[in-house]
């Protein structure tokens, strides 16, 4: 008997399916953060990295390039199982030359032409940092309303690319919005700003898009360097904005206080927005957006969209950013843990635990939990990997 057969027959016992579950993990859409690749620089011409974050590192292969980015991100994909999207900031298409307020789908036509030569989807993001018009720490929220009128105009544009990409791949494009607006001290004001805030993302939502394309998320944020007292969009303030206005809301694993997690959050949330949308990211102490690793935490997160039935209702994206190891072999750890965990939380008998939960058999719960753990999911990762055609260990022949 092989391992699988033996990892099959274990998880039979206990009312598992593997065959069952290999197909349903293989169709979990998982979107690959471009950024990770170039240390969030972009191709507009800039060098300089703004707005609350920091990518660090010098390991040599950064793309520099459109088409260096595409042709290493296909090297990862080589190494990356089931379906896979590929998430782009606003600074990445054919922009050199290009203000953000005068995109226009053609500055990311031959990403569009590359998402489907590789059966891929695509995801959107403006860029509301790393730009003159963000110097002040204020983008949305700024009190000038020439640079407010800039900076709404450049999401209402990127609207239109993420409409523009699920009509012409055939999937809908996730399109959210984080302005890293804020204060380094302490403000007298925290009302005003929010106020513009809100008044601004009411003109950027105003054009009514088919969700059939175009799914719109929006995202808070703790606090970053050089706004650490204050941050506009915070987590109430963007969940508030999101039930309100029926949108999705991101939740970045690095966005919140240092002892909270988003695997807490998800179920909550569910109740009162239509989508979620998971930044999947790793912070080490604040949000440093270091590579996912095979944690708690990463199988947590996994475990509440599977347990809850939410695969329907929730995006999952990456987004880390490490320039000290090699950006491609960061890129196919990460997919390939986010792929694990959800493994993982798929090969539970959820029913029987839900079951042994509603009864009040808290025995019986604790003991399948715990025994889980030890069980053969490894096996089963390896056969779905050669099935998928990539390897089922990156350091075999090291």
């Amino acid at each position: 008997m092989g391992m699988y057969e033996y990892a099959a027959e274990r998880y039979g016992a206990i009312g598992v399916d593997t065959e069952a579950v290999i197909k349903k993990l293989d169709a979990i859409p998982v979107s690959m953060h471009c950024w990770q690749g170039d240390d969030v620089l972009g191709f507009e011409g800039g060098g300089e990295l703004t707005g609350g974050i920091q990518s660090t590192g010098n390991y040599p292969g950064r793309a520099r390039t459109a088409e260096e980015l595409r042709a290493n991100m296909e090297k990862a994909l080589r190494l990356i199982p089931g379906r896979t999207k590929v998430n782009l900031h606003a600074i990445y298409g054919d922009v050199k030359g290009v203000e953000r307020n005068a995109l226009e789908p053609k500055h990311f036509a031959a990403w569009v032409e590359w998402a489907r030569d590789n059966n891929l989807g695509l995801d959107f993001n403006p860029t509301l940092f790393s730009h003159p018009k963000a110097g002040d720490g204020l983008t949305l929220a700024h009190p000038d309303e020439h640079i407010r009128e800039f900076w709404i105009e450049h999401c209402k544009r990127c609207r239109r690319i993420s409409a523009y990409f699920g009509r012409e791949l055939g999937q809908p494009s996730v399109n959210n919005i984080w302005a890293a607006d804020g204060f380094k001290d302490v403000p007298a004001d925290t009302l005003t700003p929010r106020t513009r805030l809100a008044a601004a993302l009411d003109d950027i939502f105003s054009e009514k898009l088919d969700k059939r394309y175009n799914i719109d998320a929006v995202e808070s944020k703790l606090f970053g360097i050089g706004l650490e007292s204050y941050t506009v969009g915070s987590h109430e303030f963007y969940m508030g904005y999101a039930v309100k206005n029926n949108l999705a809301l991101c939740m970045d694993a690095g966005h919140f206080h240092p002892t909270e997690v988003i695997s807490a959050k998800i179920t909550a949330a569910s109740l009162f927005v239509e989508r979620l949308l998971l930044h999947v990211s790793r912070p080490v102490r604040w949000d440093s957006d270091h590579v996912i690793l095979l944690d708690v935490e990463l199988v947590a997160i996994a475990q509440e969209i599977i347990r809850n039935g939410l695969l329907d209702r929730v995006h999952i994206g990456l987004d880390y950013f490490d320039g000290s190891i090699d950006r491609i072999t960061a890129w196919a750890v990460g997919m390939r843990n986010m792929r694990k965990a959800l493994l993982i939380a798929l090969l539970e008998p959820s029913d029987k635990l839900r079951e042994a939960e509603h009864s009040f058999d808290f025995t019986k719960r604790l003991l399948v939990m715990e025994e889980l753990k030890t069980m053969p999911w490894a096996a089963v990762w390896e056969e779905y990997c050669e099935r998928d055609g990539v390897p089922a260990n990156l350091v075999s022949g090291l």
